[in-house]
């Protein structure tokens, strides 16, 4: 653009004329304009961000903090008459022998039932990633069972598991061996894990999609340099499936101890039957069950639970920190030092 094309508000023109500038009412409407449209954009943010927010707030947010205050308290969901009692709940939580032995339980349980699902996910997921006939209908057989409740599935296996007419006891009695009591102890414990793997299907989607994601250019690259196929999967698909992996244990951590499926498969699912659970099958959540409802201990159980929100905290924090050298990303994390460029040979 040459010289003479630039106007200078204020400037005057070769045939002598001012030129003009922009009015106070110009000014104001750019003003008035600029500031509907932030308004706008504001208004447009709580309205879609609203309806989060307030079910945060009244459904996550408040009953956190009313079972934090009922943690410190005696309340026993009944009467009016609760008073403070401090970290009394704490410690008793800490120091009965009845709870410690329901949190034991619950992490044999958790240790047990998370590898199995993920390695049966696995397994799965690898079988129905090959190039066969109706692979499609296999991927969606093997998961419909993680489609289905967890009430439908623990009442289904209730009744295979049945001691007088379970289809369990059926097939020994055709071989002419005695019946068994499948749902107490000490049986009713694999009941339980075969209930949990009844749903790997969930795992098996995930490690199938972390499967499809590596390139099979990799796993030719292998095989030409001489790599068998056990060879190939240890050192190629494992690695590159390590994130994938990584989130299934932590979410099947996070699932495990929570575990509700032990009362849904006793004899007397309500909060009278609760000691009908079996001890093998006395988990913690159970416990919290029985202090809530058939006990009434609301305070008790409040900080019962609030003790396993710090174990979850602490054992991930735990299992991120032993991860450190055993998950490998196809990206590296940024970091937070900003990188300088190297020239071939520099340093």
């Amino acid at each position: 653009m040459s010289t003479d094309q630039i106007t200078v508000p204020g400037a005057q023109s070769p045939s002598g004329e001012t030129a003009a500038r922009p009015g106070p009412r110009a000014g104001r409407h750019a003003g008035r304009r600029a500031r509907s449209l932030t308004t706008r954009r504001a208004l447009s943010f709580y309205v879609f961000a609203g309806p989060w927010v307030l079910g945060f707030l009244t459904l996550t947010a408040f009953p956190l903090g009313y079972a934090l205050w009922l943690s410190l308290t005696n309340a026993d969901g009944l009467s009016n008459n609760s008073r403070f009692v401090g970290l009394d709940n704490y410690r008793e939580v800490l120091s009965d022998p009845e709870t410690m032995s329901s949190l034991a339980r619950t992490g044999v349980f958790t240790a047990v039932t998370v590898p199995l699902t993920i390695a049966a996910g696995l397994l799965l997921a690898v079988l129905v990633n090959q190039p066969i006939r109706a692979r499609g209908l296999f991927r969606t057989l093997l998961y419909l069972p993680a489609v289905v409740p967890p009430v439908g599935a623990a009442l289904t296996f209730k009744l295979i598991f049945d001691r007088d007419s379970g289809a369990a006891n059926g097939v020994l009695d055709a071989l002419r061996l005695d019946g068994v009591s499948w749902l107490m102890d000490p049986y009713a414990r694999w009941v339980l894990i075969t209930l949990t793997l009844w749903g790997a299907g969930n795992a098996m989607i995930i490690s199938l999609a972390g499967l499809q994601e590596i390139p099979k250019e990799l796993h030719e690259a292998a095989r030409m340099d001489g790599a068998n196929t056990w060879q190939s999967f240890t050192k190629i698909t494992l690695p590159m499936l390590s994130p994938v992996l990584f989130f299934q244990v932590i979410t099947g951590i996070i699932a495990a101890v929570q575990s509700f499926l032990p009362l849904l498969i006793s004899l007397d699912p309500t909060p009278r039957g609760v000691t009908a659970v079996p001890e093998g099958n006395y988990l913690f959540m159970i416990h919290v069950f029985a202090q809530y409802f058939a006990n009434g201990r609301y305070g008790y159980a409040s900080a019962m639970l609030w003790v396993l929100f710090l174990i979850i905290i602490a054992v991930t924090f735990l299992v991120f920190r032993l991860s450190r050298g055993a998950v490998f990303y196809s990206v590296a994390p940024e970091s937070d030092k900003p990188s300088r460029p190297r020239t071939i040979g520099g340093k």
